[in-house]
């Protein structure tokens, strides 16, 4: 230990050199080798200053058509006169004052989406990850009050994806997302996906229940047969297990129903939901069945900033437009027009893609090669897209989209194939 009145001269211990934590601005020897921003992203070099509808224009003044939505998530397209004015209204009112309080918004939102789904009560959060983690803790513990103390493990599925912290990593299951991150949380068995015969065997006495995305968008938008998700909720019922549905990315008016179980004719007993709930703000959501939300009583979960008055209010100008007369019927017969031109796109070049795949204005193409040449191409041609497992390509332009948005963006589509097969 050296004196605090004498100069320290002997050598630093390796973790203790330059880029420690110690270092100072005044005493760093050389420039740090990374970024202000982490560079987590392999982002595309391409900056937006403003965007309307389904358009975004870059920094540079170039215009692209967005076909991603941001994985999804800006379901009213962008700058939405409707979400803007709430939010602006909102913010220079109060934005936030934590969950200690009443708040007006989330109340008014959460009884919106009761009264449009299966659901008695909703719990706010931040993201889809977040209401992963909040799925997950309810249905365990509904199943420890109901006396079942040891039925903790749920059952996910191959090719599933669920969030980045560790317990919605470990539900992915993904060894790739898992790699270098230690003890892999415990509790979670994998099965094939459309697979009942593997659920059937994979039931036990620890089972607490299952988790399904009626849609697999991350995992190369792979709809789940509608047979297999009434057949998941009849499992459930027989065994007296939990029945959980992630709607982060197929929910909110994407598939052309407010929630794309619905297309099954089933209910969960709870679900997730993010991403186009907020048009672009952060917000998520638990929805459950009453038996299942009452076991989150005030101690057991919780958010500092899930369900404040902005993002609520975000929220309910999103519901506004989704929920307005003919708006998400008008989403399914855009999604079918969608499909039609993937599926001859996909025949038309077959050096360049398997088949079509997807519901609503979730649409993706199978891919015969890795879909980043395509991506690039797509890009090259002003369309924005998103990749997806499986070699897909992913589709996901906001709800908003109109006819002509999708005749652009389709013959995009077709120029960046047939530049990728090779033809003039």
């Amino acid at each position: 230990m050296v004196a605090k009145d004498q100069p320290f001269t002997g050598a630093r211990p390796e973790w203790s050199r330059v880029g420690s934590p110690l270092e100072t601005n005044q005493t760093k020897a050389v420039p740090p080798m990374i970024s202000a921003l982490l560079p987590n992203y392999a982002r595309a070099d391409l900056a937006f200053e403003r965007g309307e509808g389904a358009w975004l224009w870059t920094t540079d003044g170039r215009r692209f058509l967005d076909f991603g939505s941001g994985i999804a998530t800006a379901s009213i397209g962008h700058g939405h006169p409707h979400l803007a004015k709430a939010i602006a209204e909102q913010a220079a009112k109060v934005m936030h004052v934590s969950n200690l309080y009443r708040i007006p918004q989330a109340e008014k939102l959460a009884q919106r989406l009761v009264d449009a789904s299966f659901a008695d009560s909703v719990f706010f959060c931040n993201s889809g990850a977040e209401a992963n983690e909040g799925m997950i803790k309810m249905m365990r513990r509904a199943m420890f009050d109901s006396g079942k103390e040891e039925a903790c493990r749920i059952i996910c599925f191959e090719g599933a994806f669920h969030g980045r912290t560790l317990a919605t990593l470990a539900a992915t299951g993904n060894e790739h997302y898992l790699h270098g991150f230690g003890p892999v949380v415990e509790g979670f068995d994998h099965v094939p996906f459309n697979n009942m015969n593997a659920v059937r065997d994979m039931i036990g006495p620890k089972t607490c229940g299952i988790i399904v995305e009626p849609i697999q968008g991350e995992g190369g938008v792979r709809p789940a047969d509608m047979q297999f998700l009434r057949d998941l909720r009849a499992v459930c019922d027989e065994y007296g297990i939990i029945f959980g549905m992630d709607e982060v990315q197929s929910g909110m008016g994407r598939t052309g129903k407010l929630f794309a179980h619905e297309w099954a004719g089933i209910t969960p007993d709870v679900m997730s939901s993010a991403k186009g709930i907020g048009g672009g703000f952060p917000l998520g959501a638990v929805l459950a069945k009453e038996k299942f939300a009452k076991a989150l009583v005030p101690g057991t979960h919780g958010t500092t900033y899930g369900g404040n008055p902005l993002a609520c209010t975000a929220g309910n100008a999103v519901l506004d437009v989704i929920l307005a007369p003919g708006f998400i019927e008008d989403v399914e017969r855009k999604g079918r027009k969608l499909r039609e031109a993937t599926n001859a796109i996909a025949k038309e070049f077959p050096s360049v893609f398997v088949d079509a795949r997807g519901m609503g204005l979730l649409q993706g193409l199978k891919c015969v090669n890795p879909p980043g040449a395509m991506q690039a191409a797509c890009t090259a041609e002003g369309l924005m897209t998103i990749t997806a497992g499986d070699n897909v390509l992913r589709l996901a332009p906001p709800l908003v989209v109109t006819d002509s948005d999708l005749d652009q963006g389709v013959a995009m589509l077709r120029k960046a194939a047939a530049k990728v097969a090779g033809q003039p």
